[in-house]
């Protein structure tokens, strides 16, 4: 499907009058190849031995930065998220924390590379980072996470920041054994933030200023 050409948009039908920074183009489930490799350690600590370990990062280094990747596939004429499951019940998007002095984009592309596409050498395509999509906030090491900065917070721990990743027409995903990658759709995580937890829940309205062109391989 091209510009001249109505696009679409969770089954509705858009004239091409949309400029191209709000045409996302997705492709279909069955484009991608997704292995497995070696399991990964993980960290066996309660929540306050996590809460003391943020401390002790703080202390050490200022504000927890971490970056996130929104990454859209095509699935029954419907767009759906990767997400990365752990331990069978945790949902997460793919991204991590920055080291010092690293860039937002290099960590994500890091952060993809090692959790999403190990084992390929750097044979793989480059990761596409687009637009910074939302940006949440930890008020407090015991707070929750908010999509805006409370105006009496003077220094935030940690801060999150969601970019669009888009992917080329083919490409291999490669996670440990013991996470599970899954397509999930927009539809089942809106306003779900029992499940899947408020950033997650609140990206189907952070997409929905794009039109979906999904494209036939």
């Amino acid at each position: 499907m091209n510009d001249s050409n109505a696009v679409m948009e969770n089954g509705n039908s858009h004239e091409s009058s949309l400029s191209d920074s709000t045409v996302l183009d997705v492709y279909p489930l069955n484009c991608y190849y997704f292995g497995s490799r070696e399991s990964v350690p993980f960290k066996n600590e309660t929540v306050a031995d996590r809460v003391l370990r943020m401390k002790a990062n703080y202390d050490a280094y200022g504000m927890r930065n971490c970056v996130a990747a929104v990454i859209v596939v095509e699935l029954f004429k419907h767009p759906h998220l990767l997400l990365l499951q752990v331990q069978n019940s945790i949902y997460k998007l793919p991204g991590g924390r920055l080291r010092p002095g690293e860039s937002d984009i290099e960590c994500l592309k890091r952060k993809l590379s090692s959790k999403l596409s190990a084992g390929e050498d750097g044979r793989g395509p480059e990761w596409e980072v687009g637009e910074c999509l939302g940006i949440w906030w930890r008020p407090g090491f015991e707070t929750l996470l908010y999509p805006y900065l409370p105006p009496n917070t003077k220094r935030p721990k940690e801060c999150i920041k969601l970019f669009l990743v888009k992917l080329p027409t083919s490409r291999r995903f490669i996670v440990p054994k013991n996470f599970r990658l899954l397509a999930v759709p927009l539809c089942q995580l809106h306003d779900n933030d029992e499940t899947y937890g408020p950033i997650i829940s609140g990206v189907p309205q952070l997409l929905s200023k794009f039109s979906f062109n999904f494209v036939e391989p």
